[in-house]
């Protein structure tokens, strides 16, 4: 492979709130597109993943804890990239850089020191694969007064920027976020994703996820439970604004499920139209005409319908455009690597409200 090739190469590595594992996306990057070679989701080892959930859970952790799972979340993450390389027959020395989202532990935007942390540490990352990473994508926005999140509205723009002012890219994880495609790009959490339908459906049938919302389907709104949750004050901020795991959670759901009697599959089915409400009322608002739907969220067939069916918005998926519903995310922090080793800033200020686009990530060798 030419050395010019070799500049083109990035792996962007990406560990969202759902905590079900690494998605890693070898991409092919210069200044007029973002294509993806090929990817993989490397799975969490189920106790790493516990002990992540458990201390968010708790919101707290001894010094000891969290350091030591910044190490295995970094030893982790660079498996991830090990494979995806052994997978695809490439060589380490052909990637110019990987970045690395990391595992959000705590998102705390707000209060009288908003902070940020993500662990995976890598320096690990950039030890075991042998390749340049670049992190720690939000802080510096968070210094700068923003939200810190969601990023990759930056990266829609990039890749949708062809499209008409009036679409918007809708990312469906564990916390679904919009990005509306208008001559200032505007992007936010709207709320839960797929994080409170998976937790749900993991505590009642131990299985990871509502493949398709088949259990979903099998249940009805109850519509009291539903405009008590549309009632929560998230729903309601301005934005620039961003959420996780921290606060859409098995006890946020707890407190408006206490002293009801609902059956779980009807909390199921009310827990996915408020994921398709929360996101067709964000479209509703800014008079979006195309929803271009990605993440794992746009593969429930349940979700994408009652979306579909909430807004007069045509409703498509980024496969129809070229680009992979499942490492979406990680192709942006592959983007977002190759921008930070070129010192570009990431028009990102109308998004999370910071006082000036700014360079964004760590460089580590």
């Amino acid at each position: 492979m030419t050395e010019e090739k070799k500049q083109n190469y990035y792996i962007g590595l990406m560990s969202g709130t759902s905590l079900d594992g690494i998605d890693a996306a070898l991409c092919e990057i210069d200044a007029e597109g973002c294509t993806l070679v090929g990817g993989l989701t490397y799975p969490m080892p189920s106790g790493l993943r516990k002990r992540i959930v458990g201390m968010i859970t708790a919101g707290e952790g001894s010094l000891h804890e969290i350091g030591m799972l910044d190490r295995e979340i970094g030893m982790i993450f660079a498996r991830a990239a090990n494979a995806l390389l052994e997978k695809l027959g490439v060589f380490r020395e052909e990637v110019r850089a990987i970045g690395s989202h990391g595992q959000t532990l705590w998102h705390a935007p707000e209060g009288t020191v908003p902070m940020t942390m993500q662990l995976g540490d890598p320096s690990t990352i950039a030890a075991l694969t042998g390749i340049t990473t670049v992190a720690d994508f939000r802080r510096k926005d968070i210094a700068l007064g923003g939200q810190g999140a969601p990023l990759v509205p930056a990266f829609h723009r990039f890749v949708f920027g062809l499209l008409d002012e009036k679409s918007a890219v809708v990312n469906i994880g564990g916390i679904a976020n919009i990005t509306m495609l208008g001559e200032k790009t505007i992007g936010y959490d709207t709320g839960c994703g797929n994080v409170l339908m998976d937790s749900w459906i993991s505590r009642h049938r131990s299985l990871p996820y509502d493949g398709d919302g088949a259990w979903a389907r099998e249940g009805k709104v109850d519509d009291a439970l539903l405009e008590r949750m549309l009632d929560d004050p998230y729903f309601a901020l301005p934005f620039p604004k961003s959420t996780g795991r921290e606060y859409f959670n098995p006890a946020w759901l707890d407190g408006y499920l206490d002293g009801l009697e609902i059956v779980p599959a009807d909390v199921q089915a009310t827990l996915l139209e408020l994921t398709a409400r929360t996101i067709a009322d964000e479209a509703l608002r800014h008079d979006a005409a195309r929803l271009v739907l990605c993440g794992g969220g746009a593969r429930n067939g349940a979700l994408v319908a009652r979306i579909a069916a909430l807004t007069p918005a045509r409703v498509e998926t980024s496969g129809e455009h070229g680009v992979s519903i499942d490492f979406m995310e990680a192709m942006a922090f592959a983007w977002l690597a190759y921008k930070r080793l070129r010192n570009e800033k990431i028009a990102l200020s109308s998004v999370t409200g910071a006082r000036e686009d700014t360079i964004l990530g760590g460089v580590y060798e």
